[in-house]
């Protein structure tokens, strides 16, 4: 046809340019001469069903173009084979009508993506260079109407270290010009042994065991902008606790591992140990009303739940603090009653003593070594007893001889952020906010349910071998409970095989568990681990910030590891601007290797964010706090763009940017989109004996991605990029 014809030799005018929208499939319009303004096609919406059993997966793919124009249209719909993938079936339907498509290896999908790039002047398609692609002919395209697809592929998912990995090719938003009207990833795990780890770095989703071997995961999102491919990790064994380890290094750095522990989703009464918790309430004259009725049912709740053997006492606290039991007792029956007595007769009168009521708290003595835990449940500031945060902590240290977790909840904003957060950052555990307009009862069960079951306590972690691990976090381990996991970032030095061991106490004995992993010595497939260890990194030294003061070697240390790996929040963005205005005053930084764009409005707001998350009470204190806690358990790449609602600016054309969607993530860097170019944050690090200048779409632009194919990655971010790769620094421009 004619039409094919032009695909070739003309113009192929792409949905990714201003004004398009699509999801993961790509439709091409190859027109016989090019059209002064595109005719975009929106998607309606784009589902993906998934259905994993071990080691192999079957993708179902529904999507629902509309082509909104007066005109009929003829394209080419193509689909990037995901990396890695060994496709066994694939099978295509439109309008219900099953069609023949084409499958391109990827040399000649590489060559077709060039060909895009050389008549639309759009580089976006270079993503996916190097992998296959399926393609079809989609005619016609009737104006005004919808068009169905229908794609379904078989695929075998290799494993890493005991770690499966799944991955969907979502990567959408440099193509969408508005959001997709709905998207939803679901996949059907099921395994031949019990599993242990689920987990996705990229999207936050909702895991239902249905059983050991089997899971349902889901993800959804409307009227969105898809811009990470998504990713999905899953481990299986029949121990007690999985283990498993993947790892991230390139050449002679030092590595990033990231660990798991899990135990299986269906265990045995006799495999939960029995714990004591004391409750403890703040009954003071501010807890009257709604907040005290809400805590009431929150304590109703968590009583309720006691597992059977469990120990536990409830510590209600004004101007003084007196106890239910004075000692733990079983969670009998009549022990119950009384509980339920005992709480509802509670009322708010009186000051705030948190040092009495702590301490009494941490005098409960409970059976053996089994865990205790301490709920403390406070409105307010100490303005009886110790009131000085410092001395307060100290005494409280000095108490906890057993090593007592005490879990916060600060109620409203008149409260001490500083001295919460000390308490939880100082018994290992961790705080929660709960504002004027959330519901008290539902932030209290939800962690109760999280800690009802402890399954192993008191962890501890080794490595053997020549691998040397450090700066690891969360940097005191949690104790793993039923339905719960732990994820563990680190760095490390050398490499070749380690023996890693987790020991952990149930009920009162000492167990181990051993895993052999191998550390890469140059391995650069898992890039998701260095943010997210970074964000970790970031929000313990925050948080050393906030609690004890600021200092220069923190600070600097803040600013590198957050402009080097893009954790851009209103704090870390703050420190990065102010850095590199000093250094760019001082000639000591070059302007056209600055990251974050110059933005006046957004320089004063995050100025302020940065002094507010220093201050000791309010609600932008608690805000900080929160969002640095985030930071600090981040397990995904979007639990490390705390406070992102308020980066938004207007650029020098006008146009409201947010600071956040600004930034890529590239071979273990961050890559910052700056006025009309994105730049490395890596050329602020090297001093390149090499410099090349290469014009966008000429024949040395070409020969760069056939000669090096790796810098096509940063290739497709635009005509305009800064970058450094094999000691060379390269600039492409227009």
């Amino acid at each position: 046809m004619k039409t094919l014809k032009y695909f070739n030799l003309t113009i192929l005018l792409t949905f990714f340019l201003a004004t398009k929208v699509f999801a993961d499939g790509l439709i091409i319009i190859p027109r016989p001469e090019p059209l002064q303004s595109p005719y975009p096609l929106e998607v309606l919406y784009h589902h993906v069903n998934v259905k994993i059993n071990g080691n192999a997966a079957e993708t179902f793919i529904d999507q629902e173009f509309r082509n909104p124009s007066d005109v009929m249209l003829e394209g080419y719909y193509i689909f990037p084979i995901p990396k890695n993938a060994v496709i066994k079936d694939f099978s295509m339907e439109i309008n219900g009508k099953m069609v023949n498509a084409e499958l391109l290896d990827a040399e000649k999908a590489r060559q077709i993506y060039e060909d895009i790039v050389r008549q639309i002047k759009d580089p976006a398609l270079l993503e996916y260079s190097g992998q296959g692609i399926f393609k079809v002919r989609i005619f016609p395209i009737e104006p005004r109407s919808n068009k169905k697809v229908s794609i379904s592929y078989r695929e075998v998912i290799n494993s890493d270290n005991g770690i499966y990995e799944y991955v969907y090719p979502l990567n959408t938003e440099k193509f969408s010009a508005k959001p997709v009207k709905s998207i939803s990833v679901k996949v059907d795990l099921k395994t031949n042994n019990k599993i242990k780890t689920i987990y996705s770095p990229t999207h936050s989703i909702d895991v239902v065991h249905k059983d050991n071997k089997n899971a349902v995961v889901s993800f959804e999102e409307e009227n969105t902008k898809p811009d990470t491919d998504f990713k999905l990790y899953y481990s299986t064994n029949n121990d007690d606790i999985g283990l498993s380890v993947l790892t991230y290094k390139t050449s002679n750095n030092d590595g990033y591992f990231f660990l798991t522990a899990s135990p299986s989703f269906m265990i045995n009464n006799n495999q939960i140990d029995a714990k004591d918790i004391t409750f403890v309430l703040d009954v003071s004259g501010s807890m009257v009303g709604d907040k005290m009725k809400q805590a009431k049912q929150a304590l109703l709740y968590c009583v309720n739940n006691l597992n059977k053997g469990d120990g536990f006492d409830i510590i209600r606290f004004s101007t003084e603090a007196y106890s239910l039991f004075g000692k733990m007792e079983t969670a009998s029956e009549s022990n119950m009653k009384k509980a339920e007595k005992f709480i509802k007769e509670l009322n708010a009168v009186g000051g705030t003593n948190i040092e009495e009521a702590l301490n009494l708290a941490l005098k409960s003595k409970g059976k053996g070594n089994r865990p205790h835990l301490i709920v403390f449940m406070t409105d307010g500031k100490p303005t009886i007893g110790e009131t000085n945060d410092d001395m307060l902590i100290k005494k409280l240290t000095d108490s906890n001889t057993k090593d007592v977790r005490i879990f916060t909840f600060g109620i409203g904003n008149d409260l001490n952020t500083h001295l919460l957060d000390k308490i939880t950052e100082q018994t290992k555990a961790y705080r929660t906010y709960i504002s004027e307009n959330e519901d008290i009862e539902i932030k209290v069960s939800s962690f109760y349910d999280k800690v009802q079951s402890p399954v192993l306590t008191n962890l501890s972690l080794s490595f053997g071998g020549s691998v040397k691990t450090f700066q690891t976090y969360p940097k005191d381990l949690p104790d793993i409970f039923k339905g719960s996991s732990i994820t563990i970032f680190g760095r490390y030095s050398g490499n070749g095989s380690s023996k890693i061991t987790l020991d952990g106490s149930i009920k009162g004995e000492r167990k181990s568990f051993v895993i052999d992993a191998d550390f890469a010595g140059d391995d650069e497939q898992y890039d998701f681990i260095p943010p997210l260890w970074a964000s970790r990194r970031i929000g313990y030294l925050l948080d050393q910030i906030r609690l004890n003061g600021e200092n220069k070697e923190l600070v600097d240390e803040i600013t590198q590891l957050a402009r080097e790996h893009g954790i851009v929040t209103p704090y870390t963005s703050y420190l990065i601007m102010e850095d590199e205005e000093i250094r760019l005053r001082s000639n000591e930084l070059v302007d056209h290797f600055q990251t974050l764009p110059p933005a006046p409005e957004l320089r004063r707001d995050v100025e302020g964010d940065f002094d507010a998350m220093k201050q000791k009470s309010g609600d932008r204190s608690i805000t900080a706090s929160e969002e640095v806690q985030g930071l600090n358990y981040a397990g995904n790449i979007a639990e490390t763009k705390q406070g992102s609602g308020r980066m938004n600016y207007r650029d020098d054309s006008g146009y409201e940017r947010n600071l956040t969607q600004q930034v890529r993530n590239i071979q273990g860097r961050a890559v910052y989109q700056s006025g009309k170019f994105w730049v490395d944050s890596e050329l602020q690090n090297q001093k390149a004996k090499n410099q090349k200048r290469i014009q966008f779409n000429s024949t040395e632009y070409f020969n760069l991605l056939k000669d090096k194919p790796k810098t096509s990655q940063f290739l497709s971010l635009g005509q305009n990029v800064r970058f450094y790769y094999d000691n060379t620094f390269y600039e492409i421009y227009e």
